[in-house]
């Protein structure tokens, strides 16, 4: 019984959410203090409780796909699940009031976000990767938000440029998928308008993102910071002109688009810590 109930709030993704929100405490600042520690569990709960929602909203779906996860195999209720997700939305927002007032009001706003989510959000084109997009990069304000207004007007620009990169890569993932999608009955954007304007569009957002990268709103802007992220950008730009020549979720795949869009991102990410660290 035990086990269901840790095992539906996918710990391991709970626990490494909640210490990547340092790495937003990183760029805000160049260090970690001491006061910062308290985003962790707060992190880690609500993640934990979107876990947990998700499989409860997902609970009739799983049953046929996934029948060894906690509700279908029977190791949590429907019922349980539902009360220990409020319980773990309710414990992190109450520890989120000890950090500071923007905290809070991030942490009482992305669980709500959670909650819609799973219940509406996750079926509706775009509405959906909109949301998973704002709520992966969203950790970045939630970092910088300990330290005030100043802290989140610093990260506000990596959370723009994370944003508009996973947007990107979650309309080109549809995009690859849109022929299983059919069959299991999902609708996403590609199927509206096709996978060559979803390249479109994807190539769009990444260059909005480059753009932002570029501009000297950084408090470690400088030639340094420039080399190094005009390197990582040429990479994420790449990866979406891949997505973009390609004519059919076929040809996407075989493009390697959105590996290659996410391993630029990852290199973009580490250039913001050295650059926060070495240059802040």
């Amino acid at each position: 019984m035990l086990k269901g109930y840790i095992d539906i709030t996918r710990p391991g993704n709970s626990v490494v959410a909640g210490f990547a929100v340092l790495l937003g405490v990183i760029i805000a600042t160049g260090t970690i203090s001491y006061k910062s520690l308290i985003l962790i569990p707060i992190v880690a709960l609500i993640t934990a409780a979107g876990n947990t929602i998700n499989d409860y909203c997902d609970r009739d779906i799983d049953a046929v796909n996934r029948p060894k996860r906690p509700i279908p195999s029977g190791t949590v209720s429907p019922h349980g699940a539902l009360v220990f997700s409020a319980v773990l939305f309710l414990a992190g927002i109450f520890i989120s009031f000890f950090a500071n007032l923007i905290c809070f009001l991030i942490a009482v706003f992305n669980s709500f976000l959670l909650v819609v989510y799973a219940k509406k959000l996750k079926s509706l084109p775009l509405v959906g990767n909109v949301a998973v997009s704002y709520l992966s990069a969203s950790i970045f304000l939630f970092g910088g938000a300990i330290f005030g207004i100043a802290g989140l007007l610093q990260n506000a620009v990596v959370f723009s440029i994370t944003f508009f990169a996973m947007l990107s890569r979650e309309l080109l993932k549809d995009a690859e998928d849109i022929e299983g999608d059919k069959k299991g009955g999902a609708k996403t954007l590609p199927m509206y308008i096709g996978v060559k304007k979803t390249g479109g569009l994807s190539l769009i957002l990444v260059l909005t993102g480059v753009c932002i990268s570029l501009l000297p709103l950084f408090r470690f802007w400088g030639p340094y910071y420039l080399v190094m992220i005009i390197i990582a950008d040429a990479v994420i730009v790449a990866a979406a002109f891949k997505g973009f020549m390609s004519d059919d979720s076929v040809s996407l795949v075989r493009s390697g688009s959105t590996s290659l869009l996410k391993k630029g991102m990852f290199l973009a990410l580490l250039i913001f810590l050295v650059s926060a660290v070495l240059f802040g």
